[in-house]
């Protein structure tokens, strides 16, 4: 095996020169095409030498810093913005269109995880409720359950005060967000986080719908619901597996450095994180707008089975066809 010391000198020189490179410009636009193709050709030696570094146990710090320098690399290379007007735009319609669905199915294991870890308590908390208001007041004080039981008494055969739906959007998007980035940022706790906010929202969202129904408003709050969950809850339970995936990447490092490793999941948790965003934006307008509307319930239901299928379908067929190479 070769020692680190003569390893090191024999490829600082090519490193030195990516790390100067990837200081031009950050990103290709900026850089002319022998400089491209020059860092292109070094990327490739250093992800070479990043395994190199891995299999001979070398230093920890010298693995750190290769990581970081390959990653670098990787985003001015796969990350490049696009050079005229409208690059913010072409990003969005790449998420959507491709990034975002291709992501889902690639990490559906995680997705898995995540909605048994919303649906079971879940369906715990609904018949534990329907069953005994006993073990509803265990999981909810009572005046929560009773605003939630006269929230739901009247139904919305009326709809909601004029003026009142833009406001009601804007605060379903400040609480569904804060219930998504709890779900998904708490998983930097090694996964521990997203766990326990999956299971926790599982089980109130449940026992708060099985109260209403056992006080016999469940028609009214289901029928409420139907429109806007297939994304809202999609898009929760999305965030929880973005989370699981980012504590998995600081639990199985692969051989990297806790660092490198979450660096290297970074492109598929933003993905998944920005396209449950999205879906959260959609659920509120739904939510804000819709669910609240004197629109008669057999029209809401036969929405929601649209809905239901539109995100099936989205997340089967989305960005099918050849993947573009990404690097490693």
């Amino acid at each position: 095996m070769v020692p680190q010391d003569v390893f090191v000198a024999a490829r600082s020189s090519e490193w030195s020169e990516l790390d100067a490179l990837l200081l031009r410009g950050d990103d290709l636009q900026k850089l002319g095409g022998r400089d491209i193709s020059r860092i292109a050709a070094l990327y490739r030696a250093v992800c070479k030498d990043v395994m190199r570094c891995r299999a001979a146990h070398y230093s920890a710090d010298l693995s750190a810093y290769l990581d970081g320098l390959a990653g670098r690399a990787h985003n001015v290379l796969y990350s490049a913005r696009a050079s005229r007007g409208g690059g913010r735009a072409l990003g969005l319609a790449r998420l959507v269109a491709r990034d975002f669905p291709r992501t889902f199915r690639r990490r559906a294991r995680f997705f898995a995880l995540s909605a048994a870890l919303f649906v079971i308590p879940w369906v715990i908390g609904q018949a534990g409720a329907m069953a005994s208001n006993d073990f509803a007041l265990k999981v909810m004080p009572a005046p929560a359950l009773e605003q939630m039981a006269e929230a739901y008494a009247q139904g919305f055969a009326d709809g909601r005060a004029t003026g009142a739906d833009a406001g009601m959007a804007g605060f379903y998007v400040y609480n569904n967000v804060g219930i998504a980035f709890r779900c998904f940022a708490t998983g930097v706790l090694f996964g521990a986080g997203s766990v326990f906010f999956l299971v926790y929202n599982g089980l109130v969202i449940g026992t708060s719908l099985g109260h209403v129904i056992r006080s016999g408003s469940g028609g009214n709050m289901l029928t409420f619901i139907c429109g806007h969950a297939p994304f809202e809850l999609t898009a929760i339970v999305i965030s929880g597996a973005a989370g699981l995936q980012m504590g998995y990447a600081l639990v199985a490092t692969g051989g990297r450095t806790r660092l490198g490793s979450l660096r290297s999941q970074a492109r598929e948790i933003a993905h998944l994180v920005l396209g449950a965003a999205l879906m959260l934006l959609i659920a509120a307008v739904v939510e804000g707008f819709w669910s609240p509307s004197a629109v008669a319930a057999p029209v809401k239901w036969a929405a929601s089975g649209l809905f239901t299928l539109l995100v099936v379908l989205y997340f089967a067929l989305a960005g099918r066809g050849p993947a573009r190479a990404e690097g490693p």
